[in-house]
């Protein structure tokens, strides 16, 4: 059974079309599977959305999105592990093709992003020509899609509660060694919020005071999100389909 695990604070404007798109995916692959929606003290509905979108939802107060990663795993009841950030959405042919290789013998992995609408050049250029090449190059995968099996992940004891930023990486680097760690040439559609409101150099402060394990400043992260949502979002979405 595959189980979809999403992280989520304060997701109310994207939650559902997340849990939409995932479950329009599972179905499509024909496996048995469940969602799990780890609520990290929401106070906007999100938990509620997310039961009325067919989620088993788990209430945390952790504000730390490592330990609700791991929160949400322990009540998981599948052998494959989904990870899925609350405002990405899943495609069939990621879901299918990360089914593929972890049935295959693979440990885990991930896949390459698109953004969800218009983002600054620099996420663009990354976007379509750097991150293609530099994920699989590395073997790193972004954190709003990861995969493994529920024995690799296990086996690396989690995700690593100390970090406030990255811990897709630590996480990814620890079930390489575990075994064969695949990065898919298929997509997923995630939120540019992050990009669109921040210059590749704030990005790259914000990056060095999270590696930091220092949370003053980062309200983007850890505070309240407001005027999320992308217009472009569920057309995105639809083109993937039309590929």
């Amino acid at each position: 059974m595959i189980s979809f695990i999403i992280p989520a604070h304060n997701e109310s404007e994207l939650i559902g079309r997340t849990l939409s798109a995932l479950h329009e995916a599972a179905r499509a692959v024909g496996e048995r599977y469940e969602v799990i929606v780890a609520d990290d003290a929401s106070t906007d509905g999100t938990g509620q959305i997310a039961l009325e979108h067919g989620a088993r939802v788990v209430a945390v107060n952790n504000r730390q999105i490592a330990a609700t990663r791991n929160a949400g795993a322990r009540e998981a009841a599948g052998d494959l592990l989904f990870f899925v950030d609350a405002d990405t959405m899943v495609t069939v042919e990621a879901v299918r093709a990360a089914v593929r290789a972890l049935r295959g013998g693979a440990v885990g992995g991930g896949c390459s992003v698109r953004f969800d609408g218009p983002v600054p050049l620099y996420a663009a250029v990354l976007e379509q020509v750097v991150l293609p090449v530099l994920l699989p190059l590395l073997g790193m995968a972004p954190g709003c899609f990861l995969y493994c099996t529920r024995q690799a992940y296990l086996a690396v004891g989690g995700f690593d509660e100390a970090l406030f930023w990255s811990e897709e990486v630590a996480f990814g680097r620890r079930l390489k060694r575990q075994g064969r760690f695949v990065i898919l040439r298929e997509f997923v559609i995630t939120s540019g919020r992050k990009v669109r409101a921040h210059s590749a150099l704030g990005l790259l402060w914000v990056g060095v005071r999270l590696a930091l394990g220092q949370r003053s400043g980062l309200d983007y992260w850890y505070g309240p999100r407001v005027g999320v949502a992308s217009k472009t979002a569920d057309q995105s979405l639809k083109q993937t389909g039309e590929a």
